[in-house]
């Protein structure tokens, strides 16, 4: 990845407080005109810097997810299980996030289904095949008290 001066670092900080904003907009915001801006915002892009971009989605109301936050420890963390285990992990479209870890945990899955009946059958039929998987640990959430906020806000 290209190393970032402070206007991409400007420009980044303002598309994650509004991912919608206007070129014209965030030209202004970061002291730019439109056309140098939007030759940045590209180049962010295309290098990879900028991945995409996303709606934040309120769960209010009858439709509303069970968040699990899962907690998956291998047999071994040698860079194939690491792999099989990823690779499983993405077809999975339950899981919404997954990190690798460091600490006791080698990954922690943020998974959202429809309740507990639903994680019963995720946690049988899926997760405890997934390869190489030694141990999982799940927390249920009660409630979001932040989410999809950017960092430093």
């Amino acid at each position: 990845m290209p190393a970032l001066d402070d206007v991409d670092e400007r420009i980044i900080r303002v598309l994650r407080g509004d991912g919608r904003i206007s070129n014209a907009d965030l030209a202004a915001e970061v002291g730019l005109s439109p056309s140098a801006c939007l030759r940045r915002l590209r180049q962010l892009e295309r290098s990879g810097v900028i991945r995409g971009y996303t709606a934040l989605v309120s769960r209010a109301g009858p439709d509303d997810k069970l968040v699990v936050i899962t907690q998956i420890t291998l047999d071994r963390q040698t860079e194939e299980f690491l792999n099989r285990f990823e690779a499983a992990a993405r077809r999975c479209p339950e899981v919404s996030d997954c990190y690798l870890m460091t600490g006791l945990a080698d990954y922690i899955l943020k998974i959202e289904v429809k309740n507990a009946a639903d994680y019963e059958r995720l946690h049988k039929e899926v997760l405890s095949r997934l390869p190489g998987v030694a141990r999982i640990q799940s927390s249920f959430a009660i409630r979001t008290v932040v989410s999809g906020r950017p960092a430093g806000m």
